[in-house]
């Protein structure tokens, strides 16, 4: 894969390597997004068959990337919240008696899980990495195995840690999972559209996922997959469109107690959004026609020499097999400072994240050479004036 920049419209006079912050809009997903506002100028072009027909394309795209059995699998949403929420409604509390989280996992995968702890009378699991660099990676997988026991109720995680991208072994842990009868929730925000994922290989019962991030999307759509633990849940709300014959505009005051088969009974209410919706489609279309696995590739690729060369000046960064490739934390040595570091890269236009103890670089297919070398080099000049 060559650089994709030519397809967004970003600046050549910033360097930004934040992707998991928010990605920036590809060109054919901004056009969508007009076309989208201009469209409610005309409303009776808009037809009943409006409010269903971009909604199933939706689903039928993501189901494809992360290989749902079945559209019908995914449900439109607006935030990862809403979606564990739906899961946390969802689970029998008599199943288990604790959940096992990773530490420092991002907030809206804890709060679900702390305030169904604190209502069900359930222990709270959190597995801390462990002390010290050395094979830290797979001594939290191996810490996060050794908590799930025959007590389990639910193990929620990212497929990749959102602080430092520590790569967690999915497939071991949801065959564990599933072993102990319980259930296995995944936040693939910052995984899902960068790196390959099978939520039936990995065994998960639900997989919920930000569109604003790694998807490429706008902000506040979320897409999900609910496996067959959960689809004859009830859902957060009562939406008409999420029961059953919803098609039928004229049948509407026929009540319904039945709800659309399978996850589309956790749809969002007005999840037709024809703003978003076109939007989400087209970051899809894309992502799906780039490959994920190719994503992974080139930004191996792109970042090989600075992965290489930046231990040489005392930085810390997790073994390549337990990280992903686009996603990664380097820690500072003890010699330079944090605040000193930022000002240096604002001072030239390169946009990382801090978050935890790791200033955390996240690149994309639209970054190039120009990109790691102007971060390589305030990396490297930093150090030498300590």
């Amino acid at each position: 894969m060559d650089c994709q920049k030519h397809l967004f419209s970003l600046s050549d006079d910033h360097h930004y390597l934040n992707c998991s912050f928010l990605s920036p809009l590809l060109q054919r997903v901004e056009e969508a997004g007009v076309q989208g506002i201009k469209g409610k100028n005309r409303p009776w072009e808009t037809t009943p068959d409006h409010f269903f027909e971009d909604s199933n394309i939706l689903r039928s795209l993501f189901a494809k990337l992360v290989n749902a059995p079945s559209a019908k699998d995914i449900a439109v949403m607006p935030a990862v919240s809403y979606g564990l929420a739906t899961v946390a409604k969802n689970i029998d509390p008599n199943k288990g008696s604790s959940i096992v989280i990773a530490g420092e996992q991002f907030p809206s995968n804890v709060y679900a899980w702390k305030r169904f702890c604190k209502n069900n009378y359930c222990q709270l699991k959190i597995v801390d990495p462990p002390e010290g660099f050395e094979n830290r990676g797979e001594k939290w997988n191996e810490r996060i195995l050794d908590a799930i026991d025959s007590n389990t109720l639910l193990v929620a995680l990212g497929n990749v840690h959102w602080t430092d991208g520590t790569l967690y072994d999915l497939k071991s842990i949801g065959t564990k999972t599933q072993k102990n009868d319980a259930y296995f929730v995944i936040d693939g925000t910052q995984s899902v559209g960068a790196m390959p994922i099978d939520v039936q290989e990995i065994k998960a019962d639900a997989l919920i996922c930000a569109g604003y991030k790694w998807l490429m999307g706008p902000y506040a759509i979320t897409l999900g997959y609910f496996g067959p633990k959960l689809q004859n849940g009830i859902p957060l709300e009562e939406g008409w469109i999420v029961r059953k014959n919803s098609e039928d505009f004229s049948g509407l005051v026929d009540y319904e107690d039945d709800y659309q088969p399978g996850a589309q009974r956790f749809d969002m209410g007005e999840r037709s959004n024809f703003i978003l919706v076109p939007m989400m489609i087209e970051a899809l279309n894309q992502i799906l026609d780039w490959e994920p696995q190719h994503i992974q590739t080139y930004c191996k690729q792109l970042t090989a020499d600075l992965e290489n060369d930046l231990p040489e000046y005392g930085y810390q960064i997790e073994d390549p097999e337990w990280r992903a490739r686009h996603m990664f934390g380097i820690r500072l040595p003890k010699s330079v400072s944090l605040e000193k570091l930022q000002h240096k890269l604002d001072e030239h236009n390169i946009h990382v994240s801090v978050r935890g103890s790791a200033v955390r670089i996240s690149p994309n297919v639209y970054n190039d050479e120009q990109d790691i070398a102007m971060l390589y080099n305030v990396l490297k000049d930093v150090t030498s004036d300590t």
